[in-house]
């Protein structure tokens, strides 16, 4: 049974999942530990990670920007969207974007963005297309959105 865990600076995973994203197959991984460890996740944003007996075999990010470019007014972004080879075709990266939208709306937002270049995976959970933007690396990407109930909506 896959567990999914909210990390933020100091729980008690954090370190591990940064080690996990560092060693992980995608080159993105790293970027995501060097992130955590030089506190750029700080405030209400927070990092999932998707436990299999205790393993961490995958995790997603919940910030404000992610790699949309600061001017967007578009926020909270989920990011980093990543399962271990060997637990994919398990639903665990719907289990962690669905962890990340609860929790948005736990904390009062209304919606919450995806950026990808993929054509219909986040369509089948729920996002639907905005438009495209250049990303803060210089390419283009759809940016999705999803409603999510919530109280006080920070974002319309």
């Amino acid at each position: 049974m896959t567990e999914i865990i909210t990390l933020e600076k100091g729980s008690e995973l954090w370190e591990q999942t940064a080690s996990y994203a560092e060693q992980c197959s995608w080159r993105a991984g790293a970027e995501l530990a060097r992130q955590m460890r030089e506190d750029c996740i700080r405030g209400w944003e927070r990092v999932f990670a998707a436990l299999e007996d205790g393993k961490i075999v995958g995790y997603c990010t919940l910030t404000e920007k992610d790699e949309l470019p600061p001017e967007q007014p578009y926020t909270p972004l989920i990011g980093f969207v990543f399962v271990d080879e060997s637990c994919r075709g398990h639903r665990i990266s719907e289990q962690l974007i669905r962890a990340a939208v609860g929790y948005a709306g736990s904390i009062g937002f209304g919606k919450v963005y995806i950026m990808s270049g993929e054509v219909g995976l986040y369509e089948r959970y729920g996002f639907a297309e905005t438009g495209e933007f250049e990303t803060i690396y210089g390419d283009r990407e759809k940016l999705l959105y999803i409603a999510v109930p919530s109280k006080g909506d920070r974002n319309g």
